[in-house]
């Protein structure tokens, strides 16, 4: 037996391997995947020595234990939460030793909603089309994880920082995501975007890796014709008959055949990775290019 694996005691509610994605791909009807919590991914592998390429697990609220054959340093951060290795407290967000056959255990987001544990040498998953994330649309990318599995562990690169602890952002109290208007605004009323903008939205329970659902009051479309389907981005704002904005996030369709109202900034996206259901919602559209 390898000591360069780990075992899953306790997989969690959802807890994938994650990387930077598959990006390049939606002509193949490939969507991107990777972290949604893009920074917090960044930060748990820099914390460990890992480059930032290197697959981390990403956990769903309950967190997850595993239990590496051999010694490994690792690091957690996003969501904040109890870290223990075999029941003794570790630190969140900076990096610590875990001894052969221990439990890291991963406990309860305290706030937000994902986590990341980073393991010196990365997550060793099967790489599909380039990336070794779980993309829950496709299927592609490893399963998510499940009690009594055994993932690899690469070979360390580079010895952790001399670093404490890194400040990081906390989950958001109220989530704005900002709003450059199109490609299909012009089939919603012309005030639309201005109620976009005023109306008091939430984060609903239904959201998940492909995209965050709003409760909230529903947009008037002007055009009721079929629209064919066409090309999504990360970001895009597409509103379904409900009239309740979805926001796309990294598991997202390639195509779709509702309007789009208008894409959130890539950058934006990180605090929606983080949002509970119940957080007020804010959209703050842009000015259009001249």
């Amino acid at each position: 037996m390898t000591d360069r694996a780990f075992a899953v005691p306790r997989p969690g509610a959802l807890t994938t391997v994650q990387d930077l994605g598959r990006p390049g791909h939606a002509h193949l009807g490939v969507p991107r995947a990777g972290a949604l919590d893009l920074p917090a991914h960044l930060l748990a592998n820099r914390l460990v020595g890992n480059p930032p390429h290197a697959a981390t697990l990403e956990t769903t609220l309950t967190g997850c234990a595993v239990r590496p054959h051999g010694a490994v340093t690792a690091a957690v951060t996003g969501a904040p939460c109890g870290v223990t290795v075999d029941g003794r407290p570790a630190p969140w967000g900076a990096a610590f030793r875990v001894p052969a056959g221990a439990v890291l255990d991963i406990g309860r987001a305290a706030r937000g909603v994902r986590s990341y544990l980073a393991l010196g040498g990365g997550v060793a998953a099967e790489r599909v089309l380039g990336s070794r994330s779980a993309d829950l649309l496709s299927g592609l990318g490893p399963a998510p994880l499940a009690e009594g599995a055994t993932l690899p562990i690469g070979a360390p690169v580079a010895p952790p920082p001399p670093a404490d602890a890194v400040p990081q952002p906390g989950p958001p109290e109220e989530l704005v995501l900002r709003l450059r208007p199109g490609p299909r605004d012009d089939w919603f009323a012309p005030a639309a975007l201005t109620a976009l903008a005023a109306g008091r939205y939430r984060v609903a329970s239904a959201s998940n890796r492909i995209g965050l659902r709003t409760e909230g009051p529903p947009l008037s479309r002007t055009r009721q014709a079929e629209l064919p389907s066409e090309g999504l981005v990360l970001g895009a704002v597409q509103v379904p008959p409900d009239g309740r904005p979805v926001v796309f996030l990294a598991d997202h369709p390639t195509t779709g055949g509702y309007p789009v109202i208008g894409v959130v900034p890539e950058r934006d996206l990180a605090a929606a990775a983080q949002a509970v259901p119940g957080t007020p919602l804010r959209f703050l559209p842009l000015r259009r290019a001249r």
